[in-house]
């Protein structure tokens, strides 16, 4: 299958419009009907219903997406690993959610970069669902989640916690007066939901739930405001007064888990970086305890 067809067939579904898709690939809007026609034709299903400026994946269109998206990220894989030079000739795949890499992954993936400089690197950062899937589907070598999935087929291995501190930039530093002034929940996954409903029972609607602790901070900084960051991001905040603890609030941690297959190709090099992640997570709580 051409797969111009299928980066054509995403691009409609993502602007739900023909005349959008055909700019954004520097198309004719007459091109892409033609490619839809022909990926219609080869399947032998309408992919789109098109009522107006209302245009919907059908059933069968659903059906088809994740296997063009899967489709398409094995045929770049595949490029990047064909191209990788003589002195890289190790290509590996790491992904995490975007909390994880603000609260630790960023620095020990720059770390490890420099400690294994004969590697070549694919680093992503998406949702732990489509984490899971595509670590079984071979497209990811290594991830990083709190939440491991309860996979037979994968290998889970704790590197360490993660000590997630409340703060605010409010000078009343009570949890009740901080949490109903622009708090922000930062999404720390399932364990950490469960914890704090059971503190805060009564917390009125977040001023804003984020998926970064990264935004959750500059929007902090900037407007003022309440969460739970990682003490490796906000330690040197906490000296110089930036932001104060919040001293009612209870200070909570979450597991992080590394996730690979068992009998990966690249095994050995997947096992080396695991033990470096593992240190570098216990060596960055230290110095944020200090």
């Amino acid at each position: 299958m051409d797969t111009e067809l299928l980066k054509t067939f995403i691009e409609v579904q993502r602007t739900r419009h023909f005349g959008k898709a055909a700019e954004n690939l520097y198309l004719t809007q007459s091109a892409v009907s033609f490619r839809i026609r022909q990926l219609e034709q080869q399947l032998g299903v309408n992919l789109f219903s098109r009522y107006r400026n209302n245009i919907q994946l059908t059933a069968s269109g659903e059906r088809l997406l994740p296997h063009a998206e899967a489709m398409l990220t094995a045929l770049q894989r595949a490029k990047q690993e064909v191209a990788v030079s003589a002195e890289q000739a190790i290509q590996l795949s790491i992904a995490a959610t975007a909390n994880v890499w603000d609260a630790f992954l960023l620095q020990g993936f720059i770390n490890i970069q420099h400690a294994l400089p004969g590697l070549s690197w694919r680093a992503e950062s998406m949702g732990k669902d489509q984490i899971a899937r595509q670590v079984l589907e071979r497209h990811l070598d290594l991830a990083l989640l709190f939440d491991a999935p309860k996979v037979d087929e994968m290998q889970i291995e704790k590197l360490g916690d993660i000590k997630l501190l409340p703060v605010t930039t409010f000078n009343d530093t009570s949890a009740k007066s901080a949490m109903q002034r622009q708090y922000i929940l930062v999404d720390w996954g399932t364990a950490f939901d469960i914890q704090h409903a059971r503190f805060f029972p009564e917390l009125p609607p977040p001023y804003l739930r984020t998926g970064s602790a990264r935004i959750a901070l500059e929007l902090m900084q900037h407007s003022g405001g309440s969460a739970y960051l990682p003490d490796t991001m906000v330690h040197s905040l906490l000296a110089d007064k930036s932001l104060t603890l919040i001293n009612d609030a209870p200070v909570m941690t979450r597991e992080l888990f590394a996730i690979s297959l068992p009998k990966a190709a690249q095994r050995n090099q997947i096992s080396d970086i695991v033990t470096q992640l593992r240190t570098a997570l216990q060596t960055s709580g230290k110095s944020g305890a200090e």
